[in-house]
């Protein structure tokens, strides 16, 4: 993999990151990568207030992973507190899917979470339809919790749902 530099957004950075993360889940764009969920949902995956908000709160970051001067890459980390951390909104510029940056993101995001916030085990929520996504967080060392969360259907800023049984199942695994 060509020379990866991963580091903080700042808010310089929210229109190409509300653009890349748009591009990786949303629309005809998305469908160049694997992650895509275009077939279960239309509108937007985020909107630059919400990442603001993520960059303004001291228990959430958003790395980023740039190359030659361009955003490739970001994820979001999340302090929940008892040694928990969370990730989500792995986003990689769709043409790059594949080529190991998402693992290379996800290493960073597990070494940020506990030298930032203590985290000794990661949650994260991934829709079942996503079976080759659930498949390759379970090559992560992620396992199934049992547990389930709901989909905001009543919150147009997670996007349009096209099919009305979306849910999420929670992952976890421990860290170092």
């Amino acid at each position: 993999m060509t020379e990866i530099d991963i580091r903080d957004a700042v808010p310089a950075d929210i229109p190409a990151l509300h653009a890349l993360i748009e591009s990786a889940y949303r629309g005809e764009a998305s469908r160049a990568g694997w992650t895509t969920e275009a077939d279960l949902l239309d509108g937007q995956r985020t909107d630059p207030d919400d990442l603001a908000g993520i960059l303004a709160d001291p228990k959430q970051a958003l790395l980023t992973a740039w190359r030659g001067g361009g955003l490739v890459g970001c994820v979001l980390i999340a302090d929940r507190g008892e040694g928990t951390g969370y990730f989500g909104m792995l986003s990689i510029s769709p043409t790059l899917q594949g080529g190991g940056l998402g693992r290379h993101l996800v290493e960073a995001a597990h070494a940020a979470l506990a030298d930032r916030f203590g985290a000794r085990r990661v949650r994260i929520s991934v829709f079942p339809q996503r079976e080759t996504l659930v498949g390759w967080y379970g090559r992560l060392g992620y396992r199934l919790t049992g547990h389930t969360l709901p989909f905001p259907y009543d919150d147009p800023r997670f996007g349009l749902p096209k099919r009305d049984d979306l849910y999420f199942v929670v992952m976890e695994r421990e860290l170092g």
